[in-house]
């Protein structure tokens, strides 16, 4: 049982020796990991429990040379408790840690082991000592001789020192050298995290657009963080702890704020972007900083009618009343070269009105995409297009194993300017098919693929016939 007690007894001590407060954290390091909980970026003031980022920071603590405790405050209130490192260097050794937090018992408790002065309702001091002990709204003052009082009536408590700020607090006992030790303090912690925001504006004449990207960073970690060196982690890493709409919220960017794009480079298999000089990070804020250079790239429309994804079966399907949809809606979309890396994020397409106001396109989420890839995003449905889709030719030739259907798509155009509908056909009655008819030819033909792009007039309507043939042998059967 000795090394149990030689456990114990530091934690013991907390209570016991007195307690200084390290001070508060100056440049800290953040590398925030890409994050798409939309609770993170929502508007509100409380702490969540999403996205992740490690924190590194020094701090100062004053060592008298003996055993002590030594109180952190001011840390997140999200932190993860069983990952937090302190380093002394050669300054001493940690003897046992104890995290506090904030959401055990409200802000108060992670505040337990400090000096607070308790003022009452007429103004005067009731109580002055060691916080020990939450009971409701009752309090549990130990004063300098050892004696713990309860306090019930209040209407505030003060830190002296600058101590009593939110978040969590961590508690360390230490045996180290007298003097002032600079130490390293390293810690993960939810409540941070980031994701690209794209804005892609329509530009007009052939389809070019102008990309903005930025990146929106996320602060509901319970802490402020002033004058942060920030490190962005692009890539999708496994977390072993759960958590990690729009950015609605937007605290004023600090005066300090990155002026040049941030470094791209490479952390294992993800990929990083720092940014060039310090940022503050409020809490309960959204900050958004730009991601890379702004880019003139050439784009595509596409208006897709698309009858939907089929499997295959075990053997061909020869009932009539099978895979006829009547009508669908014709889908816009965006499709674009990435001359960059682009992570994850929302992309926002925009088109500039007859007004001159710039108005919203359409909006999706974007994965990762690598450079020199497509991105392809829906924006949403057409108005003035339409679809219909009827069957035409349907015969089975059981003796024959062939089985040959027709169809007939109508697509209707009520805007003022021509488009091309993209018209895609997936056959899932058998897999092996052909096309013995069309009135036009395919564009695009793979196994389970058939894929035409018919030009439709303003006002005006155009029609697409074709027909395929499927082909068993009596193994399929």
């Amino acid at each position: 049982m000795r090394p149990l007690r030689r456990f114990v007894a530091p934690l013991l001590a907390m209570a016991v020796l007195t307690t200084v407060t390290a001070a508060r954290a100056t440049d800290p390091a953040l590398t925030i990991y890409r994050s798409d909980g939309d609770a993170l970026f929502d508007s509100g003031s409380s702490p969540v429990n999403e996205g992740h980022s490690v924190v590194h920071e020094e701090r100062t603590l004053q060592l008298t040379g003996s055993r002590q405790t030594v109180v952190v405050d001011g840390l997140p209130a999200m932190l993860d408790t069983e990952a937090v490192a302190i380093n002394l260097g050669n300054a001493g050794r940690v003897l046992a840690q104890r995290i506090v937090s904030a959401g055990d018992g409200g802000a108060l408790a992670a505040h337990r082991g400090e000096r607070v002065e308790v003022i009452g309702n007429d103004g005067r001091i009731v109580a002055d000592g060691t916080l020990v002990a939450l009971d409701g709204g009752n309090l549990g003052v130990r004063d300098a001789d050892g004696r713990i009082g309860y306090v019930r009536d209040y209407v505030r408590i003060m830190f002296p020192a600058g101590k009593g700020l939110p978040g969590s607090t961590l508690q360390v006992v230490v045996d180290g050298k007298a003097g002032a030790a600079n130490v390293t303090l390293t810690y993960p912690t939810s409540g941070l995290g980031w994701r690209a925001a794209y804005s892609a504006l329509l530009q007009p004449g052939e389809c070019s657009l102008r990309l903005d990207a930025l990146a929106s960073i996320a602060n509901r970690s319970g802490r402020d963080f002033p004058a942060a060196l920030i490190k962005l982690i692009a890539g999708a890493p496994n977390f072993a702890k759960g958590g990690g709409g729009r950015p609605m919220m937007m605290k004023a960017m600090a005066a300090s704020a990155p002026e040049e794009a941030p470094q791209q480079s490479s952390l294992g298999d993800y990929r990083s972007y720092t940014l060039d000089g310090s940022l503050d990070l409020p809490d309960a804020s959204v900050t958004q900083v730009p991601l890379y250079p702004t880019r003139e790239l050439p784009c595509e429309r596409q208006w897709v009618f698309d009858n939907g994804t089929w499997g295959y079966g075990q053997k061909p399907v020869l009932q009539t009343d099978i895979g006829e949809p009547a009508s669908g809606p014709v889908l816009s979309r965006l499709t674009f070269s990435a001359t960059e890396n682009l992570p994850a994020g929302n992309l926002r397409a925009l088109v500039a009105d007859k007004d001159g106001r710039v108005e919203l396109l359409g909006e999706n989420r974007i994965g990762d995409v690598q450079k020199g890839r497509r991105v392809d995003v829906g924006l949403g449905v057409a108005f003035d297009l339409a679809a219909t889709r009827e069957r035409t030719v349907f015969s089975v030739d059981k003796a024959a194993r062939e089985m040959d259907e027709g169809f007939r798509v109508t697509l209707t155009n009520s805007g003022n300017s021509a488009r091309s509908i993209t018209v895609r056909e997936h056959h899932f009655r058998w897999r092996t098919w052909s096309v013995v008819s069309s009135s036009q030819k395919p564009d695009k033909q793979t196994p389970d693929l058939l894929e035409f792009r018919v030009p439709v007039p303003a006002n005006g309507k155009a029609t697409l016939d074709y027909l395929v043939r499927y082909v068993w042998s009596a193994s399929d059967e």
